[in-house]
This record gives structure tokens, C-alpha cells and sequence, in this order.
């Protein structure tokens, strides 16, 4: 009888201390039982001292919102049916799907409700952002009235499951038995009435990939089909752009404002929670949402930035058996303008914090213990290159219009001897796996051009590496007459075969740079094949060729008119021509024979 005593009291005490600390929370009392003692919150295999969240209805949350969907109302501008129809219907779906769920376990909105108001924070601020902006600005007066509705209400219910995704990837929920939710299936809300669950718990997924796609699993949920085809009416753009918001994935050669607002409203949201909630919950953990914004700027400057284009003269980024690098920090400035222009909040400056967040990403890999970066010892380059390693090249050339070749040289450098390893370390100690190769050999290209870009260590800012790139290409007779032995042995490899190349500014975009480069290679070919032809004012190539090399036409325009390549551009505008080749008319530009190695200006006149 004593023990008996003994364990009730204890049990007793024990209950009191529980009950204490749920009071301390605010949460309400546990249930009871009719026999006065308290009903467990979890199956009696499962114990948890977790107290969960208490469920709510759709009214209470709409209701504990009400002023913000005040401001919903005057920003959207409509009668109360429209309203009705087009914001708070969504949002009382929204509400049943995530509930009171937080968005994330200890960062930002991670209290019970912080999903919702996440996606209610973004909704707003994307939707007023629609207000300064022209979406569809080459459209017709008539169209643009029929578009900006359809496009305000997109922008609208990306912003509102932006990181809807959250639920199917980032936790796993529980009711008080133990059963787990089914997220595929039912929205939350529901699945706790089935349930007759009055509380929930949340089990968060350590390490979770972000996995934004899987919103679109969710997405059915929250817009009805009724609302998906009303923005697919009289265009097909809408809707796409929607989903590749949702999804993170740009569509290819398009820009869009839509993805565009809803990215700054995300970045704007977050930045402003952590910062108010950072004295309540302690230091935020770092970047937990910038890397996806890190990771955009790298993928748009590898497909507009010529100094991004892979394994290329002087290139940041460099593709080997052992991974892609990026040469560091020089590139660091580089992603921090494309941030900058894209107005985003609470991005870092430093490159060490930059390198710092995209490795607790699991982004990139971490070098050898005692150094900053990894060395790398690209070809052409007389000294090794302080770089990052990401973690898989598809990360980053995943989507490319033309595959990437990793080379065939290994371009990780080692440390040759074991001595300390400190800032004054010489050139002398670090060598590459392979051996050094004399520089008339290492140097595909003219070697002025790498021995002046690789002999400077990677410190100099872009735009002095840009000045670099310019200055030895205008002058061949200082060539010639220049004392390295590598010289003279060029004529002898080069004179035997007249062969017709691209000499194109760097400045170009490399993937019509690359198309541009294969149409002229083929007049070194049989001349019945040949995609571009000799005419009377420089080198026709078509546009099909462009076509054909998923390039898009006005892009590919734009990128030669920037650098001044065709014949006959006026005001910025290019002028197109027809020719014959292989007995079809075909439409195309005339790129000017300056800019072609092999052929003569002299022999070409210039149309008036």
C-alpha cells in the first residue's frame, strides 16, 4: 500500500507540473475524462510531452484576420461578389489546408499560425505591388484589360502558396492518437474533424530538401478548377508564369514581373519577422531563406553573363571530373548586383557569409580542413584560383540549352608540402595533380590574352578583369613583334589552314555566341552545307539557325545589336535580309566582316 501511494502521488505531481506548464504557454487545460483524469495526448506507444496545437476552424482563423483581409479589399479594388469570389474564397481554402501549422520549426514564423499569415503577408504585398506595374506591356489596350484582372489574381494566389510546399516536405503531422495526415489526400482542417482530434502535433523533417515543386501537388486544394480556367481565357501565359512562381523554375527566355513581385514580397516578409522576432526566439538560423534567392542569381548570370559561360577563356565557373567551381570571390560581386537589382531584402554583403549560408544549405561542399576555399588550377591559368565546389553541377547547369563538357584534366591543386598553411603561402607550394604544362602548350588562344588575364591572382573587381579582356585584342603587329617564344610558333599551326572563326565581344551572350561560332564554322565546310554565307556587306546567317538552336529570335537579336555585329541597325533596331541558299529564300541578319577572323573589311562595303 505504501508503493501504491507513493507511485499515485508521484504520477499525480507529475500531472500538476504538465498541466503548470501548459498554463505558463497559454495553451488551454487538456481534456478530461468523465472520471476526472486527464485524456493523454498521444497513443500510449507514443508518449510526448510536446502539448501540440490546438485545432482550429476556418471561421476562427478568418476571423482572427479580419483586419487584414480589410486591406485585402481596398488593395484589390472590386464589388463584394468579386471579392468574394476571388480573395477570400482562396483563403478560406488556404485556412483549411495548413490550419495553424508554423512555417518553419525555430526561424521565421514558426509559431502557431505563422504559415498562414506567411502566406497571407506575401499574397499582400505582391498584389499591391501589381499596382506599379504594366505585366502585360506590349499587349494592345484591349488585350491588357482583358490580361491585368487575370494577371492581378495570379500574382495574388502565388504570393498566397508561395511556400505552400512547406506541408508536404518540411513535417509530418500527428493527431493525439498518433495518426499521421495524409497532405495528398485531405486538407488539414478536415482531416482533424474526421479525426474528432482537437489537437495536433509536428514532427519536423531534419535536413528537408526544399522541394518547392511540391506545391503543385497542394495547389488543387486552395484554386478550384473554376478559377484555374477562368486565368487560362484567352491566353496562355497566365497560368505558366503562376506555376513557375510556385514552383521556382523561370520559364526559358521569358521575364516575368509576376515571379519577380512574389519573390521581393517573400523577401521583404521574412526579413522583416526576423527581425522583429529575433530578440523573442533567439539568433534566426543563418540564411534559412536566402538560398534560394543565392542560387536564382547564379543560374540567371550562367545564362546572361559572359564571364559565366563554363569552361571558357577566363570563365568564373568550371566544370572537371571532380565537380563545378566558382572562382572565389570574385563572383561574389557579381551575385550580389543581380540581388541588389532585384530589390531583395536582407541580403548578405560579405562573401564569406554567402559562402557560409550556401554551405548549411548543403549547397556546397566544404574544403579541406585549414582553408578558406578550394584551389583550382584551370587550363591556361599560370597560378591556382582560390574557388567553391557545389555539391553537384546539376544544381546549377541543370535546364542549359547546350550540354556542358567536363574536362578531361583533374583541377583540384594540392598543397605540395605539409608546412603551415597561412595568407603569405607562395605559388611554389601549391601545384596541380597533373603536371605543370609550359604556357606555349597550356594556351589554346593567343597567349597576350592569358598571360595578361591569368597572371594577375583572381583579386581585381569584374569590371578591371573586363578592361583586361579588351586591351591586347586590338593590336596584332604588338603581337608580332612580342619576345615570348609562344608566338612565333602560332603562324606555323594557324597559316595552313585559312580557316573563317568568330571574333565576337566578350560582352556577348554566350549561348548566341556559341550559335553564332557553329554557323560560321560550317564555311569551313563543304560550301553547299555551309549555314552562313560571304554577301556583298558582310557574313548572312538566318534566323532559323537561331531557331533551331532554342535560342529565341529577339534574343538573339537584342545580345548582336548590343555589341554592334550586324549591318545596317538604326536606332537600336536590326534590320533583316533576305538571301538564297540552297534554293529557298530564307530571312536573316548580316553580321559585319570585322568581326569574323579570315575575311578582309577591306573587301566588303558598307550599305548606306
Amino acid at each position: 500500500m505504501i508503493v501504491a501511494t507513493h507511485d499515485v502521488a508521484w504520477t499525480m505531481g507529475l500531472l500538476n507540473l504538465f498541466q503548470s506548464r501548459q498554463r505558463l504557454r497559454g495553451d488551454p487545460s487538456p481534456r478530461t475524462e468523465p472520471g476526472g483524469l486527464a485524456a493523454p495526448l498521444a497513443s500510449a506507444g507514443h508518449p510526448s510531452v510536446d502539448p501540440g496545437i490546438g485545432a482550429s476552424t476556418v471561421d476562427e482563423l478568418i476571423a482572427s484576420e479580419a483586419e487584414f483581409l480589410q486591406r485585402f479589399k481596398y488593395c484589390y479594388g472590386c464589388d463584394a461578389e468579386t471579392f468574394e469570389r476571388d480573395i477570400v474564397a482562396p483563403i478560406r481554402r488556404y485556412a483549411s489546408y495548413v490550419n495553424l501549422l508554423p512555417a518553419t520549426a525555430d526561424n521565421f514564423f514558426c509559431s502557431a499560425g505563422g504559415l498562414f499569415r506567411l502566406g497571407l503577408e506575401v499574397a499582400f504585398y505582391a498584389l499591391q505591388g501589381t499596382d506599379a506595374h504594366i505585366v502585360s506591356g506590349r499587349a494592345t489596350i484591349t488585350v491588357r484589360k482583358e490580361l491585368e484582372p487575370r494577371w492581378r489574381q495570379a500574382t495574388f494566389l502565388a504570393g498566397l502558396c508561395s511556400e505552400l510546399h512547406r506541408t508536404l516536405s518540411h513535417a509530418t503531422v500527428t493527431d493525439e492518437q498518433g495518426n499521421e495526415w495524409p497532405a495528398y489526400l485531405v486538407p488539414l482542417t478536415v482531416w482533424l474533424e474526421r479525426r474528432k482530434a482537437r489537437r495536433f502535433f509536428v514532427r519536423w523533417i531534419a535536413n528537408a530538401p526544399d522541394s518547392r515543386g511540391l506545391g503543385l501537388f497542394a495547389l488543387p486544394y486552395i484554386v478550384s478548377p473554376e478559377a484555374m480556367q477562368h486565368l487560362a481565357e484567352a491566353n496562355h501565359v497566365v497560368v505558366p508564369q503562376m506555376l513557375a512562381s510556385m514552383t521556382g523554375i523561370p520559364l526559358l527566355h521569358e521575364q516575368s514581373i509576376l515571379i519577380e513581385l512574389v519573390k521581393r514580397s517573400a523577401a521583404l516578409v521574412i526579413d522583416r519577422d526576423l527581425a522583429a522576432s529575433a530578440h523573442r526566439y533567439g539568433r534566426p538560423i543563418l540564411g534559412a531563406h536566402i538560398e534560394r534567392y543565392l542560387l536564382d542569381a547564379m543560374r540567371h548570370l550562367v545564362a546572361a553573363h559572359p564571364a559565366w559561360s563554363p569552361n571558357t577563356e577566363r570563365s568564373r565557373i568550371w566544370l572537371g571530373a571532380e565537380g563545378l567551381f566558382i572562382v572565389w570571390p570574385n563572383a561574389a560581386a557579381e551575385i550580389r548586383k543581380v540581388l541588389e537589382d532585384d530589390e531583395l531584402r536582407g541580403i548578405p554583403k560579405a562573401p564569406e557569409t554567402i559562402v557560409e549560408i550556401l554551405t548549411a544549405a548543403g549547397v556546397l561542399i566544404a574544403p579541406p580542413e585549414g582553408q578558406a576555399c578550394w584551389s583550382i588550377l584551370p587550363p591556361g591559368s599560370t597560378a591556382p584560383l582560390e574557388a567553391i565546389r557545389l555539391a553537384s553541377p546539376d544544381i546549377l547547369l541543370t535546364g542549359q540549352t547546350r550540354p556542358v563538357d567536363a574536362l578531361a584534366q583533374p583541377l583540384i591543386a594540392r598543397v605540395a608540402t605539409a608546412p603551415s598553411r597561412t595568407a603569405g603561402a607562395t605559388n611554389a607550394n601549391i601545384s596541380a595533380v597533373p603536371p605543370p604544362t609550359p604556357p606555349a602548350l597550356a594556351t589554346p588562344r593567343p597567349a597576350p590574352e592569358d598571360v595578361a588575364g591569368q597572371a594577375e591572382p583572381p583579386m581585381p573587381p569584374p569590371d578591371a578583369q573586363g578592361a583586361l579582356d579588351f586591351e591586347p585584342s586590338p593590336a596584332p603587329p604588338s603581337e608580332a613583334a612580342a619576345p615570348p617564344e609562344p608566338i612565333p610558333a602560332q603562324p606555323a599551326s594557324v597559316a595552313p589552314s585559312r580557316r573563317f572563326a568568330l571574333k565576337a565581344p566578350l560582352r556577348l551572350v554566350p549561348q548566341v555566341r556559341q550559335a553564332l561560332q557553329d554557323a560560321i564554322a560550317t564555311m569551313n565546310a563543304d560550301a553547299r552545307t555551309a549555314i552562313a554565307v560571304t554577301v556583298a556587306s558582310g557574313v548572312f546567317v538566318p534566323l532559323s539557325h537561331f531557331k533551331a538552336s532554342s535560342i529565341d529570335v529577339s534574343v538573339a537579336l537584342r545580345a548582336l545589336v548590343d555589341v554592334d555585329m550586324l549591318v545596317g541597325t538604326k536606332d537600336r533596331r536590326p534590320r533583316t535580309y533576305q538571301y538564297d541558299i540552297g534554293g529557298q529564300e530564307q530571312a536573316g541578319v548580316i553580321v559585319k566582316p570585322a568581326h569574323i577572323e579570315g575575311l578582309n573589311p577591306t573587301d566588303f562595303h558598307t550599305p548606306t
